[in-house]
């Protein structure tokens, strides 16, 4: 799959809602651990907020849609994680020239800025136990598949396997930022919230251009 219609970027995030919504037990137990238990009760309001108003986005360009979309989640989730994930989808619309389709090419450069404004908002770095050890990870992976020349679909791969092995690393860490640095080294062994949230999210934008690249081969 090189690129994806606008109406089957709406349909990607109508996988990543539900797919979300899916893990809010696994976020709910995880969180519990390290953090207010509120991480996937928050995640799934915001994404189900996205799935019940994604009919009624008319936007007609992928940047006017992600905003909207990371708009929809700062709303309905409030809080340090709906800024956090608003601002995944929202910082990343105006990285590139206004298009009706998505590939790979508008896809890395609008992910790398969304990063960069997530960092520079909450001073996050790797090894910190956040969802930057996911997300930053998936963010490289993209710029490297743009530079080889990948498809949109072998890009959203390459990303998905990368916020997994930085979601599982995790588990490694101490936590040094948000609520789960209180746990300090209690938190070693269990893997940080955000980061399996963004590797949920990974996962159901690949699991999305699989199955559309099968249906139509």
């Amino acid at each position: 799959m090189e690129r994806m219609e606008l109406d089957q970027v709406k349909e990607m995030f109508g996988c990543m809602a539900d797919a979300v919504i899916g893990k809010e037990a696994l976020l709910t137990e995880i969180d519990e651990k390290i953090g207010d238990g509120d991480h996937g009760i928050g995640m799934a309001r915001g994404f189900l907020a996205v799935k019940e108003q994604l009919p009624k986005m008319e936007a007609v360009s992928v940047n006017a849609l992600f905003k909207e979309v990371g708009m929809t989640l700062l709303d309905a989730m409030g809080g340090a994680s709906g800024v956090i994930f608003g601002t995944m989808f929202i910082s990343g619309c105006g990285a590139v020239p206004l298009t009706d389709t998505l590939s790979l090419k508008e896809l890395a450069p609008m992910m790398k800025r969304s990063l960069d404004n997530i960092q520079k908002r909450g001073g996050d770095r790797r090894g910190d136990k956040t969802m930057i050890d996911s997300y930053g990870p998936a963010v490289e992976a993209l710029l490297a598949a743009e530079k080889r020349g990948d498809t949109l679909s072998a890009a959203l791969k390459a990303a998905r396997d990368a916020a997994e092995k930085g979601m599982e690393q995790t588990k490694d860490y101490s936590a040094r930022k948000g609520r789960a640095e209180a746990y300090g080294d209690y938190s070693v062994g269990i893997p940080d919230p955000g980061a399996v949230s963004v590797s949920i999210i990974m996962d159901a934008m690949y699991a999305y251009a699989k199955k559309t690249e099968e249906e139509n081969t």
